[in-house]
């Protein structure tokens, strides 16, 4: 046995994501280096670890009881590398956030500077829908979480930091051809949707529904930035946030289209358990966000305070 440590990461993301493809994501690397290292890990063991039926990928019982030694394994690695960053007087051990996928347009700016300030942190983001952040609050699987809506069933602590606009929003080609009451949108065009779990697709269901208005022709994308993109086309309409589309409301690709209970308002929040053990960086973290929250809002986002006003 000759593996490295390489591998042995390499390894068990494909183990967690059942899937070439997004394991590279995750990893940033390429599908080839990916598939290239799996099989030389594989290579190494008289039984296979993981098998493909009908192109999808399967993890055998025994790649399962590897990945869970491989696990333990990098864990005691990386202690290793923890204590001796500490020793040295440096902030050091792992920060796990999962932040529900509008939140890639917020999060990093409230990540930058903390984690360039202290560099010897193993930092991971898991981008996801909101019913995955939830499961992973449920679960205590990570230090924070971003949401625009608040589950109501844990125990959290929470920092506010900036609005969640949603408004009604249709590419800007398509929106100059339409004609009649704004209401027939929503009986004659195709609505776009968020894949179900998605925080914006129930509160798009949830207007509506208040509403009372009539929705037959449904498209359903698995990503806000594909949503985004199919507006642009002039696939339909939506209901999206306002930190998603600044870029295509600024080259006027988006145009928002006034509606009577729109915008729905929510705001951000970084949660955390109540219950949560927290480390030294976990506390850390919080004390910048508590320090640089109004910095960073003035600095990145006072434009959608503007927006919301007009």
């Amino acid at each position: 046995m000759n593996y490295t440590l390489h591998q042995l990461r390499v390894f068990i993301e494909v183990v967690e994501k059942r899937s070439i493809t997004r394991a590279a994501e995750a990893l940033f690397l390429t599908q080839p280096a990916v598939s290239i290292q799996l099989k030389n890990f594989q290579d190494q063991f008289p039984i296979p670890l993981t098998e493909v039926v009908s192109k999808k990928l399967y993890v055998t019982d025994f790649g399962m009881e590897i990945a869970a030694t491989a696990n333990r394994i990098l864990i005691e690695v990386d202690t290793i590398n923890h204590k001796t960053q500490a020793f040295q007087g440096k902030l050091a051990g792992r920060l796990k956030l999962s932040i529900v996928s509008t939140g890639k347009y917020v999060m990093p700016y409230y990540l930058s500077r903390f984690l360039d300030n202290h560099p010897a942190i193993d930092f991971s983001m898991d981008v996801t829908n909101k019913q995955n952040v939830v499961y992973h609050l449920e679960k205590n699987e990570v230090d924070f979480a971003l949401v625009s809506v608040l589950p109501n069933h844990i125990d959290l602590n929470s920092i506010p930091l900036i609005k969640n606009s949603l408004f009604l929003v249709g590419g800007s080609e398509r929106e100059t051809k339409r004609k009649g009451k704004k209401s027939l949108i929503f009986s004659d065009a195709p609505l776009l949707y968020r894949e179900k779990g998605s925080a914006t697709r129930n509160a798009m269901e949830a207007f509506i529904e208040k509403k009372n208005l009539p929705s037959t022709k449904k498209i359903e994308l698995t990503s806000n930035e594909a949503l985004k993109q199919a507006v642009i086309a002039g696939l339909g309409y939506s209901i999206m946030p306002l930190i998603g589309i600044k870029s295509a409301l600024k080259n006027k690709d988006i145009t928002i289209i006034p509606y009577s209970g729109l915008p729905i308002e929510t705001e951000w929040n970084i949660v955390w358990r109540t219950d949560k053990n927290l480390t030294p960086i976990a506390k850390a973290f919080i004390d910048y966000i508590h320090l640089e929250k109004e910095n960073i809002q003035q600095k990145y986002f006072s434009w959608v305070n503007d927006f919301v006003k007009k």
